[in-house]
């Protein structure tokens, strides 16, 4: 395996690489509703999925870099969202694809540190190559990217949640849910040829139109785990996760753009979940839990 970065790993060393390789994403704060379904106390006692609640949102349109997909930066969305309120608040933060880039902070901060641009405003080639023969679960992400090109709209976006959640219910039983929000509208078309995604400015003004015509809907689906399914590692599905048992837990329904101000004050952070949902095992969420802190407050 090629070795990892020389920098010690903490949450100031990943915020620091990704700010140089692709910058923090941009993207749209927005308000609404969270309406729960009457199957969502089977999986989880969580009074943030279990009763109704105000609904704080954030899509983030890619990398704040737009020449990071250029530069070898998988294209990803993201949608951000807090549920529950005071005592019972939760959350989730949720991207475009099913998997992360890394297994381990180690590995993540190597890979962000391969496409830092060098002189000519490029990231080393053959580095990147290097790193990823070496590591080659660090392109499970890419590869989906590749294969499923984005929608043209953030509206009709399937996102989820890489992470394996310990979920707890009224009866006390625990089992591991991953979190999948489908558009109710369904998946929006991808650009014509395959390859392009729509600009910021173009994925805005679209989610505006949507919410101005009527809302913009999105069912917060809980995955079920099997026996034997891999919950340390982000970087791979579970066996046949597409065709899994899902129970939708309720419905986001986003009614009104909010100015970006309101989400860089209140921040997301991933280390608040009401009881009910847990903090998933894998390495990459501390890791990644410390570094969002982080991020925010550099955005602010």
């Amino acid at each position: 395996m090629a070795p990892f970065s020389t920098v010690t790993v903490t949450p100031a060393s990943i915020v620091e690489a990704l700010e140089a390789a692709a910058g923090f994403a941009g993207g749209q704060c927005a308000r609404g509703t969270y309406v729960p379904s009457d199957r969502a106390s089977e999986i989880t006692r969580s009074r943030s999925f279990t009763t109704p609640s105000r609904v704080l949102a954030r899509f983030s349109f890619g990398a704040g870099n737009p020449d990071a997909t250029a530069i070898g930066w998988p294209a990803l969305r993201g949608f951000s969202f807090r549920v529950g309120g005071n005592g019972h608040r939760s959350d989730i933060l949720t991207q475009s694809a099913p998997v992360h880039f890394a297994r381990t902070p180690g590995q993540m901060l190597a890979f962000i540190e391969a496409r830092i641009p060098g002189q000519g405003g490029k990231p080393d080639a053959a580095r990147i190559a290097a790193f990823s023969a070496a590591n080659p679960e660090t392109q499970h992400q890419a590869d989906y990217v590749a294969a499923h090109p984005l929608p043209t709209s953030c509206a009709g976006t399937t996102y989820w949640g890489v992470h394996s959640f310990p979920a707890t219910n009224d009866e006390g039983e625990t089992r591991f849910v991953k979190f999948r929000i489908n558009p109710v509208s369904g998946d929006a078309a991808p650009a014509k040829d395959g390859t392009k995604t729509a600009s910021a400015g173009l994925l805005h003004e679209d989610l505006g139109r949507r919410i101005a015509a009527r809302d913009v809907r999105f069912s917060v689906m809980a995955l079920l785990d099997r026996p034997g399914d891999p919950t340390m590692d982000v970087t791979i599905r579970w066996p046949d996760e597409d065709q899994r048992e899902a129970v939708r837990l309720g419905t986001i329904v986003i009614t009104r753009i909010e100015p970006n101000e309101t989400c860089d004050a209140a921040g997301f952070d991933p280390a608040y979940l009401a009881d009910g949902i847990g903090h998933p095992p894998d390495p990459i969420f501390a890791a990644r839990r410390a570094a969002y802190r982080l991020a925010m407050a550099r955005r602010r």
